[in-house]
């Protein structure tokens, strides 16, 4: 089975969002639902099964649910559902040359994707998972050059 992107991938409903966040729980952080449940201090996992069933998790939940998952697809989702972008807080510092190699690698899957998109070969939820993709990696690096005059501290390392 090959390794799914998870950089690329697009929650499309909430009860999606939230099993992408027990996917790559299991997958990233080697979690099980019991554990996540756990780390959420739920006194039941079952609470957890019907909340992720029913499409139905509370909001003063979804920020330990989704720590204790290691990621946020269901922030994600909501935001996209209101047509928003999401990009991570740009600090400022100098991109390295990884970080525009994932620039670049975004942009060539979105192009392509268009492409596919116009030739009938892909479809719509694939294709704005990919520019949606591209376009939060250009708006972190444009953040990025604005705040390079005055760099934050890296707090985070």
């Amino acid at each position: 089975m090959p390794r799914r992107n998870w950089k690329c991938v697009l929650p499309l409903s909430l009860p999606h969002a939230m099993e992408l966040c027990l996917d790559y729980a299991r997958e990233k952080q080697n979690r099980s639902v019991d554990r996540v449940a756990d780390l959420m201090g739920l006194a039941n996992k079952w609470r957890l099964y019907k909340w992720i069933a029913e499409g139905n998790l509370p909001s003063n939940l979804i920020r330990p649910f989704e720590h204790a998952c290691g990621t946020h697809f269901v922030t994600r989702y909501l935001a996209y559902s209101a047509h928003q972008l999401l990009i991570d807080i740009p600090t400022g510092k100098t991109a390295s040359s990884g970080d525009i190699q994932v620039l670049q690698e975004a942009t060539n899957a979105a192009v392509g994707a268009l492409i596919n998109f116009a030739a009938g070969k892909s479809d719509a939820p694939d294709v704005l998972a990919t520019v949606s993709t591209a376009m939060e990696a250009f708006a972190w690096h444009r953040i990025n050059v604005e705040k390079h005059s005055q760099p934050e501290l890296d707090l985070d390392q």
